[in-house]
């Protein structure tokens, strides 16, 4: 009796090991998905004087993302997720009602492309799937739902234009503020570093299919997204040395606005810009080989 009773015990353990273990057999996911991008910057914003965070968001300039990633899990609770997401930002003085940016009269766009990495921590475990797979019973457990949220770093290039004369126009090349004219007014890179942190949310469909939707902000290391940042250079300067052009892009009031003089305020250089994403994905998990590699096949 001892014996069965020790050999129960023994094939229990045994069972209930090997379904603990059982998320190391797909420890690899896919992700592909589809949202929205925005942008906080210096131009446009909310009806009101420039503020900011999200008090300041114009959700009028709301534009199409899409991303599409792997995620390794090390543990139950922590994953680590590398992801290219790309996005459209944009801004414009002509979308807020304050007088003040309303009368500069700037506007921009640009393409935000993304290669960054994601420390994920879950805040319980995650178990494979959620469906009753038992014969003559039906229907689903409680909902697997599981909260994360994510620190990481991240690559990004942008690439601003503006909008005047005859169309859109690349901004970084015309040296709007100036910039290469003197040496304390440098040229911005278009490629930048960003931290992106967040939260996010999983569902479970079946035993490999996920569903996250995921809010996740930048915070970038420039304020030239936008291409506006510090103070309005000469403007006869700017046109002599780059164009016409350069000039209706660095002052679209050509002077008849008083703010737009040499060197008054044409953005807020103290306060970097930042953008983010908004994403619904679909996760898909991998069988992990022996050699913990994901096979895709």
């Amino acid at each position: 009796m001892k014996a069965k009773l020790l050999l129960i015990i023994i094939l229990l353990g045994v069972g209930f090991n090997s379904e603990a273990q059982r998320w190391k057999r797909y420890r690899w996911e896919t992700i592909f998905g589809i949202g929205a991008s925005n942008f906080l910057g210096d131009l446009g914003g909310a009806d009101q004087v420039g503020t900011n965070y999200m008090k300041d968001l114009e959700w009028s300039k709301t534009r199409l993302a899409i991303t599409a990633g792997l995620r390794f899990k090390q543990t139950q609770q922590i994953s680590h997720k590398i992801a290219f997401t790309a996005g459209i930002v944009a801004g414009d003085d002509m979308e807020t009602e304050d007088p003040i940016r309303r009368a500069r009269d700037l506007n921009f766009r640009s393409p935000i492309l993304e290669l960054g990495y994601n420390f994920e921590f879950y805040l319980k475990k995650e178990k494979r799937g959620h469906r009753f797979k038992l014969r003559g019973v039906k229907g689903l457990r409680s909902m697997a739902i599981y909260p994360y949220g994510f620190l990481g770093i991240s690559g990004f290039f942008f690439a601003p234009q503006g909008k005047f004369g005859d169309g859109w126009h690349y901004l970084q090349e015309l040296h709007t503020e100036g910039q290469t004219l003197t040496p304390t007014r440098t040229a911005y890179s278009k490629f930048q570093l960003a931290v992106p942190l967040g939260l996010g949310l999983k569902v479970a469909v079946d035993r490999r299919w996920l569903v996250s939707i995921e809010y996740g902000l930048r915070k970038t290391f420039t304020d030239y997204i936008d291409d506006v940042s510090t103070t309005y250079y000469p403007n006869d300067l700017i046109e002599s040395q780059f164009g016409t052009p350069a000039a209706l892009a660095a002052d679209p009031t050509q002077g008849s606005w008083i703010g737009s003089a040499s060197y008054e305020q044409r953005g807020d250089p103290t306060d970097n810009d930042s953008y983010m994403f908004l994403l619904l994905s679909a996760n898909y998990k991998l069988k992990t080989t022996r050699g913990g590699l994901p096979k895709f096949r």
